[in-house]
């Protein structure tokens, strides 16, 4: 048994520096070696000031069933959290507010994510209150959710402003989802029928919307608002789609109908992928179905068997037509193979696939696994070498596969200190550290989002670098690369601000305790909760490596370490302790290979246990890409890529991949290297074209 001491949890965490490499996305060199990280001249971290102790008992208080009067809150009003705990306060008396309270809010803070979230509630509580005319003078035209949009609707209503554009209105509305919509819809459609406004053509082109998702109780309902015949076929359709049992003769030979048995085939594939094939040759040819109509049902029939490899997966995708493959059902095509060691089927369903998803770093290194193991080894040496240039998972496969460096281009923006003092002074980006900190990640998140929408770039990469300094790391991953709907692909070579390290002292410490590779430890936190001690999933799994209470005190007895309720797993020192213990028993169990556990760690015991017994003998790379969830295959890659790159972080360079993912933890390192712009070289070939088919 390891012993711990209390004192132990109280050590005091330490970041290592990384250095900057590049001064920013220039073309880079041929095999340019990338430097071991190391200390360099930083703007020095900025700290926001946290939000005092008597500022978050206000909250506390605000939120309680005695609330926070306005006098109270006047002490509070030159905090920069000011409008948050107004709102907290007034959010619990919403019903009795006077109309010029809530409306002195909103005024005072116009143009802030607060006054967004208040006119909401707010709205609301005036539609509670039939304060019809007050939800009118306070609605925003950018509101776009359907329930207050359908208030609206009614506050219209009730003042008599019922005309060609409310009937417009509403009518969008009930175009708007083929899904349930609110219950405060029901009045507004109501009058909408009576006056004529909701016609059977409205109904049908809901009912189909309906149809298309899958919604047989709003198709129920919209049944009850046609006549008596189109009524009847309505209903047969609902049931239809809960039990496609009943005979399909009768039906008439539409698109609807088709859309409708088609639908309901598609659904019962997903539980009984052999009973939708069986059913569909009967109703194809009842309701003379097209090809989009069989691919619909067909789709699904080979998504569903493959995603459980069952034997008649191969035969299924066959049947598929080439027009219904989407990327999904192509990497499908190649995963079945695999999971038979048929190397020539899973190369020829890569070459299957568009250029754009061919030439992904994934599928450019299995197609030259599988060009090397059918012989072709000139081609897998050259497709290797292009999957090497992505420093990701199937990248490093391929740099281990050539034996040459892992490419890693890091760029470290030339130091502002004052814009980024700018930046930190931002009243948002106080708003937002502040809220973080006293545990509002929503409304820190919804600061934030309004930050950086008025931010330039380099605004955002320091108001990135900002939270960071004051402990909210995963900004590094929701602040760059992919934000508000924009790509920036650039700043993937961001890597301090995107794989931040933090008591690393302790991941060493704990990992050579465990005889685990420190690394491995540092992406699992990285994966799990991108470095927050206070992350908490909606499954209770807290702190640093997420871990639930129950996990957590069995380990915690097992190491000797001192627990004192679910709460120690928000210590960052405990969490990897016991984090780190756990992986070692998962290791013990099954059979020291860390790729398997990775797994297991994500999906729980029993799918693990599914997928040795499944594939025993089965390298490394393909199990991995065989596993049957999608949040696991990609889960297992990610942390074995952050591996690598935390490798980096720690030491400089990188224990070979390969190596790793058998749970060594020493062996040859190896080196990183910026990969030159690449040469003209032969991509993946595609599948030659059919005859008589022309490719797009």
């Amino acid at each position: 048994m390891l012993g711990y001491s209390r004192a132990m949890h109280k050590i005091a965490p330490s970041l290592l520096l990384l250095s900057s490499l590049l001064a920013g996305p220039a073309t880079v060199h041929a095999q340019s070696p990338t430097p071991r990280p190391a200390p360099l001249l930083q703007p020095a971290p900025v700290r926001i000031a946290p939000p005092d102790p008597a500022l978050r008992a206000a909250f506390d208080t605000a939120a309680g069933s005695s609330g926070l009067d306005d006098l109270a809150l006047a002490g509070f009003s030159s905090q920069p959290l000011a409008g948050w705990l107004e709102y907290v306060a007034l959010r619990g008396r919403m019903d009795t507010l006077p109309l010029a309270r809530g409306n002195a809010f909103l005024a005072a803070r116009r143009g802030e994510p607060v006054a967004a979230l208040f006119r909401s509630d707010w709205l609301s509580a005036l539609a509670r209150r039939n304060e019809w005319q007050a939800f009118l003078d306070q609605w925003d035209a950018g509101i776009d959710g359907a329930a207050l949009r359908c208030l609206r609707l009614q506050a219209l209503m009730a003042v008599n402003r019922v005309d060609a554009a409310w009937t417009t209105d509403a009518q969008a509305l009930w175009r708007s989802s083929g899904r349930s919509l609110p219950a405060q819809c029901d009045a507004p459609f109501a009058l909408l029928a009576a006056k004529g406004g909701l016609t059977d053509a409205l109904r049908w082109e809901r009912f189909d919307r309906a149809a298309a998702d899958a919604q047989a109780g709003v198709m129920r309902a919209i049944a009850a608002g046609l006549p008596a015949a189109d009524a009847a076929l309505a209903l047969q359709y609902a049931a239809y789609l809960d039990a496609p049992e009943a005979a399909v003769d009768a039906w008439p030979k539409t698109a609807r109908s088709r859309l409708v048995a088609s639908t309901a085939l598609a659904k019962l594939a997903k539980a009984d992928p052999a009973r939708a094939e069986a059913l569909l040759p009967g109703v194809a040819q009842a309701l003379a179905f097209d090809e989009a109509d069989r691919s619909r049902v067909l789709y699904q029939v080979a998504l569903w068997s493959v995603a459980s490899y069952l034997s008649d997966s191969a035969r299924r995708l066959a049947n598929v037509p080439a027009s219904a493959y989407d990327d999904s059902l192509h990497e499908w095509r190649v995963r079945e193979a695999l999971s038979r060691s048929d190397w020539a089927a899973a190369l020829a369903a890569i070459k299957r696939m568009p250029d754009a998803q061919r030439n992904d770093s994934r599928w450019l290194y299995f197609a030259a696994r599988t060009s090397e193991l059918t012989g072709d080894v000139a081609a897998a040496k050259s497709l290797y070498a292009q999957a090497a240039r992505k420093p990701d998972f199937h990248g490093f496969l391929a740099a281990d596969r050539l034996d040459q460096p892992y490419a890693l281009c890091p760029w470290q923006p030339a130091p502002t200190p004052a814009l980024k003092q700018a930046v930190a002074r931002d009243p948002a980006i106080i708003r937002a550290v502040q809220l973080f900190q006293l545990d509002r990640r929503g409304w820190a998140a919804r600061e934030w989002n309004a930050a950086l929408a008025r931010f330039s770039d380099e605004q955002r990469r320091l108001a990135v670098e900002v939270a960071q300094d004051n402990g909210w790391f995963d900004r590094g991953v929701f602040g760059l690369v992919n934000v508000d709907g924009k790509r920036f692909p650039e700043e993937q070579r961001l890597y301090r601000l995107r794989f931040p390290l933090h008591h690393d002292a302790t991941i060493r410490r704990e990992a050579a305790r465990n005889g685990l590779d420190p690394a491995w430890v540092a992406a699992e936190i990285r994966a799990e909760s991108v470095f927050d001690p206070s992350a908490r999933s909606s499954a209770d799994a807290r702190g640093l490596m997420q871990v639930v209470p129950a996990t957590g005190a069995a380990i915690a007895a097992k190491i000797g370490l001192p627990w004192s309720g679910a709460d120690t797993l928000f210590d960052p020192d405990a969490n990897i302790a016991i984090g780190s213990a756990y992986l070692r028993q998962l290791m013990d169990r099954y059979g020291g290979k860390p790729y398997q556990v990775i797994a297991g760690y994500n999906a729980g015991p029993t799918p693990l246990n599914r997928w040795v017994s499944q594939r025993p003998a089965m390298d490394p790379d393909f199990w991995i890409e065989t596993i049957s969830y999608k949040e696991t295959r990609e889960y297992v890659a990610r942390v074995l890529s952050f591996s690598t790159i935390y490798d980096w972080r720690l030491d400089g360079s990188a224990l070979r991949l390969g190596d790793r993912m058998q749970g060594l933890t020493s062996g040859p390192r190896k080196a990183f290297a910026c990969p030159v712009e690449p040469a003209a070289v032969a991509p993946v070939a595609p599948a030659p074209a059919k005859p008589g088919k022309r490719r797009r």
